[in-house]
């Protein structure tokens, strides 16, 4: 179940901390930022979450702005039925939804809500009132924006910003998947969540971030293809260093990262402050 938030302040809420594997009690990817107890905004909806979205009280009606890392299931499974859920709420205003552009293998973002939502072949089209044409208007109170995010590799780029949050993006690598890190700005608080990479030039969007969000898939020992597709703790270490993070939260575990706390630990303690 969702921990829950003191209602002040700028907070993060963590409502899945997996990866693609299926854990008892633990939800694939996706974090909840609250401003004041409000909810703000929303980085991934990887399967399970909805669940944990919904017994942190969170409502869609609320968001500011959803974002994505990237298109694995195990990040944006949840989507189709919290848009849904919005169907019960009173939002009266768009919802922009970021996230990287598509390649040959990877739909954009922009794509990938038209091949849910959009008429006449999506696969929820029925819903197709929150994903209206060019030109015609939702017959619901508000209607999804979807917006393809081109960064590179060494400069972020604002991709939001309004009413007191801004919002940054950083291309990330991460297989043959178009992948972002964030960074969320706000009440004077900065979050960035790193996503699924191998964590290059990583540092340059989390300079002096007040938390980041690191994602510990793999444990040390690994090598081979997934220490090309994860950080290893080492390099969790190294970035938190050389960004000066003040703190770092481990997420998207999995079971070849659960049970190695200690040697996670000892690896991102020696490379971090060496």
């Amino acid at each position: 179940m969702a921990a829950s938030c003191k209602g002040k302040g700028v907070e993060l809420q963590v409502l899945g901390s997996g990866g693609p594997e299926l854990v008892a009690d633990r939800a694939s990817t996706s974090y909840l930022i609250r401003r004041d107890g409000k909810p703000s905004v929303l980085i991934d909806s990887g399967g399970g979450s909805a669940l944990r979205f919904a017994e942190a009280g969170a409502k869609v009606a609320d968001l500011d702005l959803v974002v994505f890392s990237h298109y694995h299931l195990d990040h944006s499974a949840d989507f189709p039925a919290l848009v849904k859920s919005s169907y019960f709420q009173e939002r009266q205003r768009p919802l922009e939804v970021l996230g990287p552009t598509g390649n040959a293998d990877f739909p954009s973002t922009t794509q990938l809500l038209r091949s849910m939502f959009a008429k006449p072949n999506g696969i929820y089209r029925y819903l197709s009132d929150y994903l209206p044409a060019d030109g015609e208007a939702g017959a619901d109170a508000y209607a999804l924006l979807p917006r393809d995010i081109e960064t590179s590799e060494k400069i972020p780029k604002i991709a939001f910003e309004k009413n007191g949050l801004k919002v940054s993006a950083l291309r990330q690598h991460h297989g043959n998947s178009p992948a972002l890190a964030w960074r969320v700005q706000t009440g004077g608080v900065s979050i960035v969540f790193s996503g699924d990479t191998d964590g290059k030039n990583l540092e340059l969007i989390a300079d002096h971030a007040d938390l980041l969000v690191a994602h510990n898939a793999i444990p040390e020992s690994a090598n081979g293809s997934i220490r090309d597709l994860h950080m290893a703790p080492s390099r969790i270490g190294e970035i938190a260093g050389a960004a000066n993070v003040r703190n770092l939260l481990l997420s998207h575990r999995m079971a070849r990262s659960l049970g190695q706390e200690e040697s996670t630990q000892a690896a991102i303690a020696m490379s971090w402050h060496r």
